[in-house]
């Protein structure tokens, strides 16, 4: 398997490189980002899709039995990327089933997409309600939180979510990106101590190790595409990698090389990622803050 490498410019740093020139003739920075092909979609899924459409036309279903099914296509839409078609048909299934607690907590991920951050909180609210132990609840809402300017309401779902999970990286991840609102330093202090009981030979320890100051960012990079098995698996790590840069990048004031990373995450089309449905929602609010 052969692995890409591509160089990276940051448009910021240029700019003040540029602007150096002329005293300092100090050359731009560049940085060397791995790179693959985007990921294909699964035909697998298309297939499953053509299924569900197939039984969704039989005059036998009961109303449950159809929720499940346009839940579970919705599923499947959203997997590819397709969001207007799941969720026409997360509406459908809700409409159908209005108890069927998992379309609620989709429902509110797309709301959170599109801004909509009082609608998402409605439905994640009531995926709760419903079902108060399902756990990813919690993330879906504090990641709607963090997004609508809420930081210390958002920590406090990702601190739900991480007592699930305690050793997961990307629970531990997102209650830093929340703290980190409202103090950075205690943050990275919280950070660390959270990860004390993470497995640190799995790759997504790089991430907390990052994050941490503990490993810079090269050799983050060069260390993505350890132990990778397939391009699908090396695909989502970059997806995932991508975005993580971004965010620090971003909260660093580097903004247009964390505009790059979320670009770069999109490139990879791992639709399912919640990294890269989030990376499209960085770049809409900081087109729109650009705008204005």
């Amino acid at each position: 398997m052969i692995f890409k490498h591509l160089a990276l410019a940051s448009f910021a740093i240029l700019s003040l490189s540029a602007c150096q020139a002329t005293s300092d003739a100090q050359p731009a920075p560049i940085v060397n980002v791995p790179f693959t092909a985007p990921l294909s979609s699964d035909f697998r899924s298309e297939i499953a899709i053509a299924r569900y459409s197939e039984l969704l036309n039989r005059a036998d279903l009961t109303s449950d039995q159809q929720a499940k099914l346009y839940y579970d296509r919705g599923v499947l839409f959203d997997s590819l990327g397709m969001t207007t078609l799941a969720r026409i048909d997360f509406n459908r299934a809700v409409k159908m089933k209005p108890d069927l607690s998992e379309v609620y907590n989709f429902l509110g991920t797309h709301q959170t997409l599109m801004q909509q951050y009082g609608k998402a909180y409605e439905f994640f609210d009531s995926a709760l309600e419903l079902n108060d132990k399902h756990e990813y609840t919690y993330l879906s809402r504090g990641i709607a939180l963090y997004y609508g300017d809420r930081p210390r309401l958002a920590a406090a779902d990702f601190s739900e979510f991480l007592a699930r999970s305690p050793n997961d990286v990307y629970r531990i991840l997102w209650l830093y990106l929340a703290q980190a609102e409202d103090d950075q330093v205690q943050a990275i202090g919280n950070l660390k101590s959270n990860a004390e009981g993470v497995d640190e030979s799995q790759w997504a320890y790089q991430l907390i190790a990052l994050y941490a100051g503990d490993i810079d960012e090269d050799t983050f990079l060069n260390s993505i595409s350890e132990g990778v098995s397939s391009e699908k698996e090396y695909a989502q790590r970059l997806c995932e990698a991508y975005f993580y840069l971004a965010k620090q990048h971003q909260a660093e004031g580097n903004t247009n090389l964390a505009a790059d990373y979320f670009r770069l995450a999109l490139s990879t089309n791992v639709h399912e990622f919640l990294e890269y449905k989030y990376a499209r929602l960085e770049l809409e609010i900081m087109a729109g803050e650009d705008a204005s």
